[in-house]
């Protein structure tokens, strides 16, 4: 760490100074961040004239771009967005960057009576515009990553294009685009996307300690991105291995949400065994040793079945206590680990023919205790892979139990134990009907049942 401070230290001192070759020819070994925007950084220009492009131009949109112009702010397509729409995608959100600070932005939109909500991001150079009470568009200042420490950092802005495409994660990723059409490339992340190759901008391990998510999210986008299941870049790899560690310093919340994408994405099942293969799992709180035969059949049964991110970690572990560590490091939700225990539970059950009547039985044996069991249902059902149990049984009404506590109110059935007894043990008589007993029928029985557990 400490040849890195000063690494951050020296570049602080080349930025604002501009003798950046000064820096590339004498201390190249270590300013591997620096090195590449000089070396690496060539400008690469094409024109993109396509359908999904063309899709993005609504009259907000066409708004904020000439409300820019007017006040002499260049304003682009930056990021994801480009990344989508050069594979003919039209993107679900759209991030802008800009030559505009986020003060003269506030000042732009202040004076233009363009309304600005959500200020948690002024800090990092993003202001959010609300136009014509349809749209919102964030939009953010270029920057330079001052100080960094794995999590957080400290930016500086600028207007120089190139510098913020450089401090970007993936050449995939650090594309601009102009609102005429006008692609701009800096490290040949047109090439790479084309040749379905993730490479970050510049020494991977320099951008790895920048934040240490980016591991992560190296391997979700390699899921969306790559054409074969494992052909990583040996330099990656190798950086991903010897900064592993500094996944122990990022949130859970923040681990979850990439790993939620990761299991749930293409090669679900190749991409977590090099995950495993390097040690991210204890970052992750997965136990040593895991199941990985288990999650590659769900990988391959489930998947299709479109199941929850849990249901497919809920595959890698064996007990209940696992699932608790693993909520203890991820912070998922309540209904995750309820699911993730429920699924625990009842994988290996045997399932009778006819198969629907096991998910009728299960439903009538929990849902007293457990409201949203039905869903707890559908989630196992994707876990085994059973797609023709799984259709059938989400077409499935549950019958209502006829029987209610005010029923046995009325029947004098005293509080406590006895009552919450009988209550079960009318439902398993009704259980074993078939659920054709009527009201009736249960009420007729409830002296019998009372006087056994009066005895």
């Amino acid at each position: 760490m400490r040849i890195f401070k000063i690494v951050q230290s020296v570049y602080q001192w080349t930025f604002h100074s501009q003798r950046a070759f000064f820096v590339q020819n004498n201390i190249q070994t270590n300013i591997c961040r620096f090195y590449a925007v000089r070396r690496g950084g060539k400008l690469f220009t094409m024109k993109l004239d396509t359908p999904e492009f063309h899709q993005l131009f609504t009259p907000e949109l066409t708004q904020l771009k000439s409300l820019f112009d007017k006040h002499g702010f260049e304003l682009r397509i930056a990021g994801g967005a480009v990344r989508d729409l050069l594979m003919s995608k039209l993107p679900h959100d759209i991030d802008f960057a800009t030559t505009a600070t986020p003060a003269q932005m506030k000042k732009m939109f202040d004076e233009e009576e363009i309304r600005m909500i959500n200020n948690k991001g002024e800090k990092h150079g993003t202001i959010t515009a609300r136009l014509n009470d349809k749209e919102n568009f964030e939009v953010t200042t270029l920057r330079v990553d001052v100080v960094t420490d794995g999590r957080h950092a400290e930016v500086e802005f600028t207007r120089d294009w190139q510098l913020d495409a450089n401090r970007r994660d993936l050449t995939i990723n650090a594309m601009f685009l102009g609102f005429d059409g006008t692609l701009y490339d800096y490290f040949n992340g047109k090439e790479d996307l084309e040749a379905r190759r993730l490479r970050f901008v510049g020494c991977a391990a320099e951008r790895i300690c920048e934040d240490y998510l980016r591991i992560l999210r190296y391997f979700r986008f390699y899921g969306r991105i790559a054409k074969v299941p494992n052909s990583h870049e040996a330099d990656v790899v190798q950086a991903i291995k010897e900064n592993v560690s500094g996944l122990a310093g990022i949130s859970g919340e923040r681990l979850w949400m990439e790993v939620r994408k990761i299991v749930c994405g293409r090669f679900n099942g190749p991409i977590m065994h090099t995950m495993l293969s390097l040690g991210i799992g204890p970052h992750l709180g997965l136990p040593d040793k895991v199941n990985e035969k288990e999650y590659e059949r769900v990988c391959e049964a489930a998947s299709p079945l479109s199941p929850q991110a849990v249901a497919f970690m809920t595959a890698l572990l064996y007990t209940e206590d696992q699932v608790y560590a693993l909520n203890k490091r991820l912070k998922m939700s309540k209904e995750e680990v309820k699911t993730s225990l429920f699924i625990l539970t009842h994988r290996a059950d045997p399932i009778p023919t006819p198969p629907l009547r096991y998910c009728m039985d299960l439903h009538n044996d929990t849902v007293a205790r457990e409201p949203k069991v039905k869903d707890r249902i559908s989630e196992l059902l994707k876990y085994r892979g059973e797609a023709a149990l799984l259709a059938e049984f989400q077409t499935w009404t549950p019958p209502r139990f006829p029987i209610t506590g005010h029923d046995l109110f009325s029947k004098s059935v005293p509080k406590g134990p006895v009552f919450a007894k009988t209550l079960n043990d009318l439902r398993a008589l009704w259980k074993e009907s078939n659920y054709t007993l009527t009201k009736e029928d249960l009420l007729d029985r409830i002296e019998e049942v009372v006087s056994k557990h009066k005895s």
